[in-house]
């Protein structure tokens, strides 16, 4: 592959539609640097990365390709496991702007759409049809048609609805040439028709068609590819170029080279349109019962009983993913089905119109189970219950990214698939093989298809590692070959299985795939050296030999984590925080708005690793600081990651450390230490409040002082309160508050009341006062005695700016003020939530090793103020008869960091302790505001676009008579100025439901 001069580039960039990053700039080479991996262990920088908005973008791309000599590789959602979207070539994303559901036919059940549309956004999209899009891969979430289409996914209901090849009906593709296709099921002479057709529009269409049928038609060949292709009993067959699958159909007199397509990886042509087939939505009732085996061989032929009985899906869980589940937030809450300690899980699904019919399915299964001493436990689940159980199953791929050391599982026979018959014999040969090698591996997945994940743990910083890599692969490929299954079942071939096709088909086959891609392709433009022509599979991993973990000095602690680059390592890959609206969540709120790669998780967390780790080739190493800095830019810090990451990869607080050391090297920025010292501008401004708020009450003045700041002039600024929570406070005689509390407590008239400490944060001190002053009032009405503690700011603005040694300096005096005072008995009481939660978080690895038990014992007794009131609420010590008996309805905004370190129940628990309360969830991410991520010029759109996903368009739809809930500050704010509305804190709610 040549290079290609800055000159033809900026050429290309002047005709192009679209966005195109080519060079050693910060940006260009950010945006090459995050696409230079996928989910695979494979890393190549690419010559660039393209983003084309029309058809005729990519066309142009093609010409260019062609003109250059250089390769184009496709990518969706860049989820690959086998390294097929990594390249020296320009890598070209359709993701961002290829998303249109173009045409529903409803009678005759099939849709027509751009590739970059999500598997289970269109499955939303469709659901008023009462149809669905079958093939679910665990990254139905956010793997689009193209990507599906490139690997032939099917996932884990494959033995229902099969693969994407058997739902692929047509496609519209770019050829190599630039010309336009369409292909589709056809007869033998329909097919020769369009042969020997004189106008076609496209030569190399013409050419294709001639060439494939020269090969289809010959019965050599075809005797040749039923011989050496897996048995039909393999019903997971990725390797190659799936000529088997055209072979069959040839003889039912069917051409349909969409099958063709399908499983290509990208390599034959450029899919711009593609009509699928349809199924009829899931019935009514989906029942799944999780056998508990003791051992993985007994779950395997509990798997084999299972699959006489015609389930929907039979999926397996080792143990090793269930006990990862362990301590993680929030996949721990989806253990509750699971029964003592099994070694593995067999997970068996059932379909019915009511639960009764699913039960006289799932019955006989377990009578059969227990008679053949298969399995101790049967748990059947419904409904939600289900699906959080197959959470913890699509969760594997990143569950196990959670191992600490170097010595990690990696992707390599995970996609090996024999006959659902041979599976247990296979699996026990290939624990043999691995013992051999000394290792031990994960199993996990499709037991019902004859395909286990099988990730072996191997340790690829070391050259003994990566030939150990090679040296599996090898072994399992004559292990498969002997039970006649498919080295790729579902992840195909890319650069990890392409070298070992030979082996397994034999060399006459081999190049029979050899020739499909001359006829396609002849000269190498699309995703080349993919299937056939492989470089070796262990060259161009992410890790460079023998490499030692670097010593890197941080401000947090990052011990747990083995180190700041082990917890960036952690990222597998798997675009769980590619996620949109549609799907919900918190994770990566600016993707949700810009659906731009690098706004994600996976991006920060691969940016964060290739500035941590020495590379071994400086050629390959343009990354800086600046690099990190830009990619991190729009980071809202949300927390998201914490939880809704499998592998629990908090870029949080890596952005927080790098920032800290990013000032150390250039200085700090005006802007970002008027922010972080929030707490000090805001003591001065409240010796006069009234000029503050004259200035930012005055939207001329407003604009002025905004852009003097950086903030944008349209973003309005909260008011400073007359006083502040803690001087009101001060101003209460003790025996008064006492006094008021023995006369109008309506729950317990005697004098001992309990004992609360109140944080007043910096926010509620300055902004948020009345909101402080009711918490006060409530909470003594209601029966406690509140104290506000000495204690000093939260240091949550230091934080979010990255001022971690300032933030560290405030959590010790914090932890030394209060380690005396809060318990379980007296907890310590927050309102703004990203406030009080600093204690859970940031500042148990801020604080020193002397002092961490003691910020671990506050951290579990440091309780927002609704987890308070829902704890009392357990406790029988609030009841229904100290609220309003009025009827209410109440929509809840979560704060991020409520979801992503808490949980949004107690929320909704507490608001609805008024008898006729009725709460209802507002089902949206991050409010897009997120401290002063909102307030800054640069920042104030994507947090708007951020605001109009879910949250702006919910809160304008309510009659004004419904409760706007928001515990956080900035979610308040945000709301106000994104709608109008004035949302209010369940302090303000629950006080004002207080029986008069």
């Amino acid at each position: 592959m040549n290079r290609i001069s800055l000159f033809q580039f900026n050429t290309l960039r002047s005709q192009f539609e679209g966005e195109l990053y080519f060079d050693d700039s910060t940006l260009h080479a950010a945006q090459r640097a995050i696409y230079a991996t996928d989910a695979s262990v494979y890393q190549e920088m690419p010559l660039a990365v393209a983003l084309p908005r029309t058809v005729e973008a990519i066309r142009l791309l093609i010409k260019f390709a062609n003109e250059q000599k250089l390769t184009l590789i496709p990518r969706a959602a860049g989820t690959s496991l086998a390294g097929q979207v990594v390249g020296n070539g320009i890598v070209v994303d359709i993701s961002k702007h290829f998303g249109a559901i173009l045409e529903v036919n409803e009678q005759e059940k099939w849709v027509r759409v751009q590739p970059g549309v999500i598997r289970d956004d269109l499955n939303k999209h469709l659901a008023k049809y009462g149809l669905l899009f079958g093939p679910e891969t665990s990254t139905a979430s956010r793997a689009m048609i193209g990507g599906m289409i490139g690997n032939n996914s099917c996932g884990l209901h494959s033995i229902t609805w099969g693969s994407t090849r058997d739902h692929l009906l047509e496609v519209k593709a770019l050829l190599s040439d630039g010309s336009e296709a369409v292909f589709n099921n056809q007869s033998s002479g329909e097919y020769i028709k369009k042969v020997s057709e004189k106008n076609i529009k496209s030569k190399r269409q013409q050419a294709i068609l001639a060439g494939m049928w020269g090969m289809l038609s010959n019965p050599v060949d075809q005797k040749l590819i039923k011989k050496q292709f897996a048995k039909p009993t393999v019903t997971r067959r990725n390797s190659g170029y799936a000529l088997d699958a055209l072979v069959d159909n040839f003889a039912k007199d069917q051409i349909n080279l969409c099958n063709l397509i399908a499983g290509s990886e990208g390599t034959l042509c450029f899919v711009t349109e593609a009509k699928i087939a349809l199924v009829d939505a899931m019935p009514a009732a989906v029942g799944v019962v999780c056998v508990h085996a003791a051992s993985l061989a007994e779950s395997l032929h509990a798997n084999r009983v299972a699959m006489k009985y015609g389930p929907k899906a039979s999926e397996l869980v080792d143990r090793y993913i269930m006990d990862f589940t362990k301590n993680h937030t929030v996949y721990s809450q989806n253990r509750f089905f699971i029964e003592g300690d099994p070694a593995a899980l067999l997970m068996v699904e059932f379909w019915g119109n009511t639960e009764e019919e699913v039960l006289t399915q799932l019955n006989p299964l377990i009578a059969e189970l227990k008679m053949a001493g298969l399995g101790y436990a049967y748990p059947v689940l419904f409904g939600d219950e289900a699906n959080k159980a197959w959470e913890i199953r699509k969760a594997g791929l990143g569950l196990i990214r959670n191992l600490p050391g170097d010595t990690q599982p990696v992707n390599l026979i995970e996609d090996c698939a024999v006959a659902v018959e041979d599976l247990p014999e296979y699996i026990g040969e290939l624990e043999v093989l691995l013992k051999g090698h000394g290792l031990h591996a994960s199993y996990y997945a499709h037991a019902g298809a004859g395909e286990l994940h099988v990730e072996p743990m191997i340790n690829l910083k070391t050259s003994e590692g990566k030939q150990k890599f090679r040296d599996v692969l090898a072994d399992t490929a004559k292990l498969v070959k002997k039970y006649n299954g498919a080295l790729s079942g579902e992840h195909g071939d890319g650069r990890l299985r392409g070298e070992f096709i030979p082996f397994m088909m034999g060399e006459e086959v081999y190049e029979m795939f050899r020739q499909v891609k001359r006829i396609w392709d002849p000269n190498g433009i699309f995703n080349a050296n993919k299937i056939v022509d492989t470089p070796p599979m262990n060259e161009f991993l992410r890790y460079g030999q023998d490499q030692p973990a670097p010593e890197i000095k941080t401000v947090f602690d990052f011990s747990s984590q083995e180190g700041m680059l082990r917890m960036a390592e952690k990222c597998s890959g798997s675009g769980d925080c590619r996620k949109t609206e549609l799907t919900g969540g918190t994770m990566c709120p600016s993707y949700m708005a810009t659906r731009s790669e690098r706004d994600t998780t996976r991006a920060r967390a691969n940016i964060l690793r290739r500035y941590l780790t020495p590379e071994t080739k400086t050629s390959e190493n343009p990354t800086s600081q600046e690099m990190v800095k830009e990619v991190l830019d729009l980071c809202l810090s949300c927390k998201g990651c914490k939880s809704e990451c499998p592998s629990s990869v908090d870029v949080g607080k890596m952005k927080a450390e790098f920032t800290q050391q990013y000032y150390e090297t250039y200085g700090v920025p005006m802007r970002s230490k008027l922010i972080a010292n929030f707490s000090k501008q805001m003591k001065m401004a409240s010796i006069a409040p009234w000029a503050f708020n004259g200035v930012f009450g005055t939207t001329a003045l407003r604009k002025v002082a905004n852009r003097i700041v950086g903030f944008h002039p349209d973003r309005s600024m909260p008011e400073l309160a007359g006083t502040t929570l803690l001087n009101w406070y001060k101003r209460r005689k003790k025996e008064e508050r006492r006094k008021e509390q023995r006369t109008t407590n309506v729950q317990n008239p005697e004098p001992s009341a309990r004992l609360v400490y109140l944080f007043c944060d910096e926010f509620t001190n300055y902004n948020d006062v009345e909101i402080g002053k009711k918490a006060v009032e409530l909470l003594e009405r209601l029966g406690y005695e509140v104290i506000i503690p000495e204690h000093t700011e939260s240091g949550r603005s230091y934080l979010s700016k990255g001022f971690v040694k300032e933030a560290q300096k405030l959590a010790i005096e914090n932890v030394g003020f209060l380690k005396d005072k809060v318990t379980y008995d007296t907890p310590l009481i927050g309102i703004e939530p990203s406030a009080i939660l600093s204690f859970r978080d940031e500042y148990i690895d801020l604080v020193p090793k002397e002092s961490r038990e003691d910020a671990v014992r506050i951290s579990k007794n440091a309780l927002l103020f609704e987890e308070f009131i829902a704890r009392e609420i357990d406790a029988k010590r609030i009841s229904k008869v100290a609220f309003s008996a009025e009827k209410r309805l109440i929509k809840l905004h979560g704060h991020c960091y409520q979801k992503a370190l808490s949980t949004m129940t107690a929320s909704k628990k507490a608001l609805s302790i008024p008898e006729n309360y009725h709460v209802q969830l507002i089902p949206s991410g991050c409010c897009g505001m997120a401290g002063s991520f909102g307030y800054e010029e640069e920042h104030y759109e994507v947090s708007m676009k951020i605001g109009e996903l879910v949250l702006f368009p919910t809160v304008r739809q309510q009659p004004e008579e419904v409760i706007i809930a928001a515990p956080g500050t900035s979610c308040r704010h945000q709301i106000k100025d994104g709608t109008g509305r004035k949302a209010k804190h369940p302090v303000e709610i629950l006080w004002e439901a207080l029986a008069k």
